[in-house]
């Protein structure tokens, strides 16, 4: 419960301006910050794309000297490091807030705790756990990476009424309609990047953009291609010098390849294989983490959407189901599955579902 009755709906309004900056600001976290005296809104902000400014520094610039005796309500709790800018908690001290409403600790080690800790030693009131689920939620991506060190993936599932994804001649444009494919555009735009497996970039040549939403920023677009396979000359590897590219592959691609994707401007990162030839997915995620991805929304094939669940890496299930069968021929969603007791096999509960168009939307949450 919140120590003040107005403290829900200010810390409501921070998370809101948070999630303006999803798929923007990693490797950094997507943070709101309202500065609020006598019930009024005196300056708000969110992190800005590429991590900074920060929130805090946003909102402070619009509070202006009406900071003072304020309280700043922050979704996470204010850095206390200097990097490339100044503690946010130093910042907050500095501009005479009086009161400190936080919805989490950081767990980065930089932080984690120190931020809270110098407000309080300078005299500040800090209350933290307005918002935390809400909170949690929203920056899931940013705590896996800095907890464990891979980052929230989203598994887009776009199906027949019998969880296929293609006919039997591979004909898959398209199952479900425009509204669908257009929040699908969005789910991209909030997400740092869209990845996908070898055998949908080489049948579909996608572009893996966010295209008629008007949005001023792409996610980058990772590839896992044990062979580099791939062709460089299709749409992804056109486009790579404008909209970066990242190929996933095994130690043991062809140099040749290599020195093809690298020319198109692509990022190569080397990754280890299992016992079947095919990429770790868990050492895959592990170096997306590295080089700071927080958000990684998977778009197929069904051999990659195996992978991932086989691994019990997937933390969402975005599912849009379309009203129509393919049959048994159709080609399934998810390839084969390890074989394994009922229980053994990752759970999600249900948390939205609606009418999209002509198709329905469902979402899953992992336990």
């Amino acid at each position: 419960m919140a120590a003040h009755p107005a403290d829900d709906r200010w810390m409501a309004l921070a998370l809101s301006l948070g999630r303006r900056g999803l798929g923007r600001t990693w490797p950094n976290p997507a943070v709101g910050c309202v500065i609020v005296k006598d019930d009024r809104l005196l300056g708000r902000g969110w992190t800005q794309p590429g991590g900074r400014p920060h929130a805090e520094t946003k909102a402070l610039e619009q509070a202006g000297a009406g900071a003072k005796g304020a309280t700043a309500y922050v979704t996470l709790e204010p850095c206390a490091h200097h990097g490339q800018t100044p503690p946010c908690a130093s910042a907050l001290i500095a501009a005479g807030i009086s009161r400190v409403v936080t919805a989490l600790s950081d767990p980065d080690s930089r932080v984690a705790g120190k931020g809270h800790a110098d407000l309080r030693a300078a005299g500040i009131t800090v209350e933290i756990g307005c918002g935390a689920d809400q909170a949690k939620q929203d920056n899931a991506g940013f705590l896996k990476r800095v907890t464990q060190t891979r980052p929230m993936v989203s598994l887009k599932l776009a199906t027949s009424f019998d969880g296929r994804i293609a006919t039997s001649s591979g004909e898959s444009q398209w199952i479900t309609g425009p509204a669908a494919r257009r929040l699908v555009h969005l789910e991209r735009a909030c997400h740092d990047a869209v990845m996908v497996g070898a055998g949908t970039a080489q049948a579909d040549d996608p572009s893996l953009n966010a295209r008629d939403l008007g949005v001023s920023h792409q996610p980058l677009r990772v590839i896992c291609d044990t062979n580099l396979s791939t062709s460089p000359n299709g749409k992804l590897g056109q486009t790579a010098k404008d909209i970066p590219v990242w190929m996933c592959h095994g130690n043991h691609a062809p140099k040749s390849a290599k020195q093809a994707w690298a020319d198109t401007g692509a990022k190569l990162l080397p990754s280890k294989t299992d016992s079947n030839g095919r990429l770790d997915i868990a050492d895959v995620m592990k170096t997306l983490a590295e080089y700071g991805l927080t958000r990684v929304f998977c778009e197929g094939g069904g051999q990659l959407a195996a992978s991932l669940l086989t691994a019990d890496l997937v933390d969402q299930l975005i599912g849009f189901t379309a009203g129509l069968a393919l049959g048994a021929d159709g080609l399934p969603a998810i390839a084969a599955l390890p074989n394994r007791p009922l229980q053994n096999h990752p759970r999600f509960t249900l948390t939205d579902s609606q009418i999209i168009g002509g198709d329905i939307l469902h979402i899953w949450n992992r336990h």
